[in-house]
């Protein structure tokens, strides 16, 4: 496999791209999208089995269980940081080691549905939180050890992307393995 088709299977929607205009529209495309995320995700992945699951979306790459529960973990700390944003003052975040997460054995062999009943929650309530925030409140901060100072209304879009962007390798690799 060449390495620019590694790549697409890495990103199959594109890199996230910190430089696109941040509109009110965008902004509800991503509240939109991360209210339905959760139950995308199910769809996709219910039927598969166990062997399905333990599948690696590309050469090199997380399994779809893996991918899952890293979505759940990396929600969960999305989650928190826009709280944090929203309650203190450009508070610094605590980065994680994602790779690490993901091979502890609860994201290696853990039954997925934890994952995705943890994800069906936690929107709920990221969402209903987002929905009613005003223009100031979008401008909260955290900043990130690694990545700087970012805005909640930069985030959210982030997260959004991120969804959508481990949704599609997993619908990706179905396509290909004819699933």
């Amino acid at each position: 496999m060449s390495p620019e088709e590694l790549e697409k299977l890495r990103y199959p929607i594109g890199k996230y791209d910190r430089s696109q205009p941040l509109t009110t529209a965008t902004l509800e495309e991503a509240l939109t999208s991360l209210a339905k995320h959760p139950a995308e995700l199910r769809a996709t992945v219910v039927t598969l089995s166990d062997e399905q699951l333990d599948t690696p979306y590309r050469p090199g790459g997380w399994t779809v269980r893996q991918t899952i529960h890293h979505l759940a973990d990396s929600h969960m700390n999305a989650y928190i940081r826009c709280k944090l944003a929203l309650t203190e003052y450009n508070p610094t975040i605590k980065p994680y080691e994602e790779a690490l997460w993901s091979d502890l054995p609860d994201a290696r062999d853990g039954a997925v549905e934890m994952s995705l009943n943890l994800l069906d929650g936690l929107h709920d309530r990221w969402v209903l939180c987002l929905e009613n925030l005003t223009a100031e409140q979008w401008q909260r901060t955290f900043n990130h050890p690694e990545s700087g100072i970012t805005p909640l209304d930069l985030a959210v879009h982030l997260y959004a992307w991120h969804g959508r962007h481990h949704l599609t390798q997993i619908k990706n690799l179905r396509e290909r393995m004819d699933w």
